[in-house]
């Protein structure tokens, strides 16, 4: 279908059109209508339904019988480094960290800010939050003490998962102290943090707040997908600041799952030469 195409089915009929897209979603229950505007201007998408983010992303492949095919791709140009982890490895993963957020409190509705580079352990961070249908907040790695502070008093997180480092062209990016100095600052501290120590730099942990990557998740029970309402909300993601405090924008799970899907969909169909 062109692009002229479904640009005219939706403009025709919106609901219908949303409605179609979001049957390639796995929903615990189904949405009787995609748009909720009662509320006008604030807006609501799928807001009756009931789904798990993580499921769809994760458990789901392996449902289906792809827990073999590649679900991440790492390659690190400052490492010279490249791994792959599996639909099924990231799954036994993700569910392992889910379970042990969960033995420490964490259940749906809390916030959880990850502070982390771009390696696979923030993805599945993300993820295990998503599976409990906690809320997670990723804030840039390597921000300054005061920048994670402010959002650390705005989303007042249970838990933050951190690295103890970042890597850059030449230089290692120290988290860890920067954590320390922003949990010092701010009014709210969170119950714990979970730390992934990487092998350029093994921070110092804080005995009683701080739990290792590994450690933390040792013997704890896998968790399971938690179900949450479609208006849910999925994640938080801060603006810059830099025309005021940092505003921190709410994205709903039902809509941020639909969209998603529809939009990757749609790049792949332009890749194929479709639209």
């Amino acid at each position: 279908m062109s692009y002229q195409e479904t640009y005219a089915r939706w403009k025709s009929d919106p609901e219908a059109f949303w409605m179609d897209a979001a049957e390639a979603i796995d929903w615990i229950e189904k949405p009787g209508r995609a748009l909720f505007a009662q509320n006008a201007p604030i807006y609501e998408w799928f807001s009756d339904a009931k789904v798990n983010t993580c499921w769809n992303a994760v458990d789901r492949h392996v449902e289906a019988g792809r827990g073999n095919q590649i679900a991440i791709i790492h390659d690190s140009p400052i490492t010279h480094s490249t791994k792959g982890i599996t639909y099924r490895e990231l799954r036994d993963r993700v569910a392992s960290l889910a379970g042990a957020l969960r033995a420490k409190g964490i259940e749906k509705g809390d916030r959880v800010i990850i502070y982390m580079p771009m390696v696979p352990e923030a993805l599945e961070a993300m993820l295990a939050c998503a599976r409990l249908g906690a809320i997670h907040s990723v804030v840039f790695g390597g921000f300054a003490a005061n920048e994670l502070a402010v959002r650390i008093d705005d989303a007042k997180p249970k838990a933050i998962i951190a690295a103890s480092c970042g890597l850059e062209p030449g230089r290692v990016v120290h988290y860890k102290p920067l954590l320390d100095a922003a949990i010092d600052q701010a009014a709210h501290k969170p119950d714990f943090t979970v730390i992934f120590q990487r092998e350029q730099e093994v921070a110092k942990l804080i005995e009683g707040r701080d739990f290792a990557w590994h450690t933390f998740q040792y013997g704890v029970e896998p968790a399971e997908c938690v179900p949450v309402e479609g208006n849910h909300p999925a994640y938080i993601l801060y603006t810059s600041g830099t025309t005021g405090a940092p505003k921190g924008v709410v994205r709903p799970t039902a809509g941020h799952l639909v969209a998603l899907n529809w939009s990757m969909k749609a790049v792949y169909n332009v890749e194929a030469g479709d639209v």
